[in-house]
């Protein structure tokens, strides 16, 4: 099973990790990694190296984190550019997560990344408020 990994600035990563365990469930294999004030990338990538060592990620691992460029991004750069079977999704959101954890048993990391990132995007919807519909009746 690919290992998933959240990785933001502040709580958000703990928080976004119960929130889904809410909904899913316990997961296993999946760990959240904070960047608090005062640490730096090098802190960062001590967390990620413990966590990768601790989980079980023969099948890869998937950094799931917050802003592309950012502290955690930065730190999981590193160690994804020297494993074939690390990938990096950025803008977590819950949605995203949930589609993740239901879809990694029976999927690559590759195919695990596509589907992060479509379910990143699938979710941001905006509720319209006023539609006006125009409903014409046929005279026949």
């Amino acid at each position: 099973m690919i290992s998933v990994i959240i990785g933001t600035h502040g709580m958000f990563s703990e928080e976004i990790l119960k929130s889904t365990e809410m909904i899913f469930g316990t997961q296993e294999n999946i760990s959240a990694v904070t960047f608090k004030p005062g640490e730096g990338i090098e802190n960062l990538v001590e967390k990620y190296n413990q966590l990768i060592e601790k989980l079980d990620s023969k099948d890869g691992v998937l950094f799931m984190v917050d802003l592309f460029g950012g502290s955690p991004f930065n730190a999981a750069s590193i160690i994804a550019m020297q494993n074939d079977n690390m990938e990096i999704v950025t803008g977590v959101n819950l949605p995203m997560i949930l589609e993740v954890l239901g879809s990694r048993d029976f999927s690559s990391i590759k195919e695990l990344l596509t589907i992060a990132e479509n379910a990143g995007k699938d979710a941001v919807k905006v509720l319209t408020k006023n539609i006006n519909i125009d409903v014409e009746e046929e005279i026949v």
